[in-house]
């Protein structure tokens, strides 16, 4: 969770610029972050086997062993704790590289402090036990749902959505049913499965298929996925996008969600099926099975 007075959450922060380092740990910790702040990628893995952090602040070009080796590196041991990471790399291909590392976000250099602290408090919200919201919340939708009025239409989001069926994956990997769902999206009584146009999730397992196949999906991933199947057929704007995913939203400017939803459609999409996620310009993003 974000820092509050019973909570001061840890972060590991690699950056081998000193000047950087010591004037980002200087912030995090007037900010109310206990801090760890070493210099390359040995000691970052180094602290991450010693004490786990809440979050990772990595660097991504460091000498030795780099940001996006670290990451691959906790990722491959099963560790899934958020990680940040800081690049001066601009282009679409060096951010699609984090990501596929298995980061969960980035910062370009240079940055504003602010901005940092707004990514990192949306990451550990995101990590929070659902149980124990981030202070100042109010209760609402399931975080995978948009709530108030659908973009253009005026309608609620949830309207529409039919009860969706029940069930266990199967020994071959993909979702059991136990009842029809007649391709529509929505929720099943029990919570536990969402599907739509040909993809099914199981939140609480943190999987999720197409068709037979299932998909290997980061966190932002799998967040960002499981919020256009919960709202299929509806164009969600990009603020109502970063607001549910990031809880910030980063302006007209940021590539972000760009560049996320690009890399959501390698993963998803497959020769001869029909795209799946649709740009709509000037507005946002849908998830439709034309």
């Amino acid at each position: 969770m974000p820092p509050t007075a019973s909570h001061t959450p840890t972060v590991l922060l690699a950056e081998d610029d000193r000047a950087i380092r010591n004037a980002l740990e200087r912030a995090l910790t007037l900010e109310g972050y206990r801090v760890t702040a070493v210099a390359d990628g040995v000691e970052a893995l180094a602290q991450a086997h010693r004490s786990r952090p809440d979050v990772l602040v990595l660097d991504v070009m460091m000498p030795g062993i780099d940001g996006l080796q670290v990451c691959r590196v906790l990722r491959a041991e099963g560790d899934r704790t958020p990680v940040l990471m800081l690049t001066a790399l601009v282009e679409t291909a060096d951010r699609i590289a984090g990501l596929d590392a298995g980061a969960d976000d980035y910062v370009v250099k240079p940055f504003d402090v602010e901005e940092v602290f707004a990514r990192l408090r949306a990451l550990l919200r995101r990590a929070a036990p659902a149980s124990a919201p981030a202070p100042g919340s109010a209760s609402g939708p399931a975080p995978g749902s948009a709530s108030g009025p659908a973009p253009g239409t005026g309608e609620p989001a949830a309207r529409g959505a039919a009860p969706e069926t029940t069930g266990t994956p199967g020994r071959s990997g993909t979702p059991g049913r136990t009842g029809a769902s007649n391709g529509r999206p929505g929720a099943s009584a029990a919570g536990r499965f969402v599907e739509a146009a040909g993809l099914r999730m199981d939140p609480r397992a943190r999987r999720a298929w197409r068709g037979r196949r299932e998909l290997e999906l980061t966190r932002t991933e799998f967040e960002l996925l499981e919020l256009l199947i919960r709202n299929a057929g509806i164009v969600l704007d990009h603020s109502t996008i970063y607001d549910r995913i990031w809880g910030y939203d980063f302006g007209p400017g940021s590539k972000n969600l760009a560049v996320y939803v690009g890399y959501l459609r390698r993963k998803l999409d497959e020769p001869g099926a029909p795209q799946l996620i649709h740009t709509v310009r000037g507005v946002g993003y849908v998830l439709r099975e034309d």
